[in-house]
């Protein structure tokens, strides 16, 4: 129920036909919340969410084609009007999707794993604003707050900036008026200060952590 007493008012998204329906009987048996609508893609998910105006939309993360849970999540909580609370329920879990999905506005953060009841929990909190993540996900949640931000120097900062543009190593020291050996040395520090082994790791937590400009 929400605060007013109503039964809360789901719309499902998720683009697998199947899982959907499995849901959708799941929660038809809930007390406290009735479901008004189903999505199978974020776009759908959009246009459903402005007509019917649930209080919780249960979100897939992994939408196939089109836009995916994450920027529909991001348009649902951002527009203009009343905007549902969004309760994430994915199998995925890894730090990038959960911090994804948490800066784009998502409620809670729930796992297909969890129990039914945990689920019907979650959405009720979910209804009330109240944030919901399954255990796994509030423990990498509280681990990646605790994990200091890595410190980089001005130098190592210029050249993550010109890697995430894309440039090799050669066109990084003629942009930086440095020598080649010496982007190579400043990459190798960045790798081991974010624990990553690759160019594309490397621009990948630096965006997650904002450690870009």
């Amino acid at each position: 129920m929400t605060d007013s007493g109503h039964p809360v008012r789901i719309l499902v998204c998720d683009d697998h036909v199947v899982v959907r329906a499995g849901l959708l009987a799941l929660l038809d048996s809930a007390p406290g919340i009735e479901v008004v609508g189903e999505a199978g893609t974020g776009e759908e998910a959009l246009a459903l969410a402005g007509r019917l105006t649930p209080d919780v939309m249960l979100m897939d993360l992994q939408l196939g084609t089109g836009i995916d849970g994450v920027e529909t999540t991001r348009r649902l909580t951002s527009g203009p009007g009343p905007a549902p609370h969004v309760l994430v329920l994915t199998t995925y879990d890894t730090d990038a999707d959960i911090t994804r999905a948490i800066e784009a506005g998502a409620t809670g953060y729930l796992l297909k794993a969890e129990r039914p009841e945990e689920l019907f929990a979650a959405i009720h909190a979910a209804a009330r604003g109240r944030t919901a993540l399954s255990p796994p996900v509030a423990s990498r949640v509280m681990a990646n707050m605790r994990r200091p931000r890595p410190s980089l120097t001005d130098r190592e900062r210029d050249i993550l900036t010109q890697l995430a543009r894309g440039l090799g190593n050669r066109e990084i020291a003629r942009a930086l008026f440095i020598s080649e050996a010496t982007v190579k040395t400043h990459l190798s520090r960045i790798y081991d200060k974010l624990g990553v082994d690759t160019r594309a790791g490397a621009v990948a937590v630096a965006k997650e952590q904002r450690l870009l400009p």
